[in-house]
């Protein structure tokens, strides 16, 4: 190692237990990190100051401003640009004595064995099913450790699987659940440290199984809920069966690869007053619907928007008629904060409204967050 180099791992070095040997480990170690977001920017910026030696960043998606609150890597400057990329800028400079490989790209079946092949562990940081037991598969047909992370709300979840013949993610969830079953993250949110908490665990688990140090999370679940600060380990056995794959399943569904925005006909959306601003510069025929009190939109509305109480939705849906409406089209529902807008949107699937968005916290955050674009009265 250089000079610098020894410097930096300094603490390492003299860490009882680990020491220059294991730090060389981690040198000569290889790492695929899948998922720039939440979970990946902690596991990232931990294992590349830990000195990781070539550490792979695999995402298409690019940085939105709802991404921030959680992605600390990333910074207002970075909007618009890819994850993979930004990322390995900002970690080169936390480290220079590395190599990080970036992937801008979607994984898939087709190009898991490409990026899997030549690093010695991977670590999970997507937010959906569907690439979880593609990357659970591909650990095991290519024989690679994996080291799992996954939040929700409040809670998160870590876990090492297929190391050593221990279990894997099917041995824990052995069948895929239905994509429309689960929340979307925009649907769902997040407390933004927990992904931070969540990650951290996760680089620990790595370095734990390139150094051998301590014992990994491997036939073990940990949970953790941060309204509680309580953890606790559930016991997971190894099923045989599950180590039996032949062929890599497809992805579905991402909240990465997919738009906050973006939802399949029927489904209603729950949008921030960011992503509302976003899809009135991108989509000029988008519609927008008011359903407060007469009283109120002379305080203060959103323009462009059309009117219409939700009373006079609810009941018989008898006026709408008056409005010039496009159920085909993308509708935007809001009033004061969310509730009464999100029951318009209800109503509006049953006369056959396709395409439905619902602004989560009404003008109230609108006008909090563009006090310029709000209409009020004099």
């Amino acid at each position: 190692m250089e000079k610098d180099e020894i410097d930096q791992y300094q603490r390492h070095f003299c860490l009882d237990g680990f020491g220059q040997e294991n730090q060389l480990k981690l040198k000569n170690s290889s790492v695929l990190v899948i998922g720039a977001g939440g979970l990946g920017c902690p596991v990232l910026q931990y294992l590349s100051a830990a000195g990781v030696g070539r550490i792979g960043i695999v995402d298409h998606d690019n940085i939105h401003i709802t991404n921030l609150h959680r992605q600390v890597l990333f910074s207002h400057d970075d909007i618009g640009k890819n994850k993979a990329q930004i990322a390995a800028e900002k970690l080169s400079r936390l480290n220079p004595f590395i190599l990080l490989e970036t992937h801008p790209v979607e994984l898939t079946n087709l190009n898991c064995d490409s990026l899997f092949k030549s690093y010695d562990v991977i670590i999970d940081g997507t937010d959906n099913f569907s690439s979880r037991y593609l990357i659970n598969d591909a650990c095991v047909l290519f024989k690679k450790p994996l080291v799992h992370g996954s939040i929700h709300r409040f809670e998160g979840m870590v876990s090492v699987f297929n190391f050593n013949d221990g279990p894997t993610f099917r041995c824990l969830f052995p069948d895929q659940p239905d994509p429309e079953s689960i929340p979307t993250c925009a649907e769902a949110g997040v407390l933004g440290v927990l992904p931070g908490i969540i990650g951290s665990m996760q680089g620990l688990e790595t370095i734990k199984i390139i150094t051998g140090i301590g014992t990994p999370l491997s036939g073990e679940v940990l949970l953790y809920d941060a309204l509680n600060q309580s953890m606790q380990k559930v016991k997971l056995s190894p099923d045989p069966a599950n180590k039996n794959i032949k062929v890599l399943p497809d992805t579905t569904r991402s909240c990465s690869s997919l738009p906050s925005n973006a939802q399949k006909p029927g489904r209603i959306q729950e949008i921030s007053e960011e992503e509302l601003q976003d899809m009135m510069l991108r989509f000029k025929d988008l519609q927008i619907l008011d359903v407060r009190e007469h009283w109120e939109r002379e305080l203060m509305s959103i323009q462009p928007s059309i009117h219409l109480p939700l009373g006079e939705i609810s009941s018989t849906g008898n006026g709408l008629s008056q409005l010039e409406i496009n159920p085909k089209k993308k509708l935007v529902i809001y009033c004061k904060a969310g509730v009464r807008s999100r029951v318009a949107c209800q109503s509006l699937q049953e006369f056959g409204f396709l395409k439905l968005y619902n602004l989560s916290n009404g003008i109230d955050g609108w006008a909090f967050t563009f006090p310029d674009q709000t209409t009020q009265a004099d």
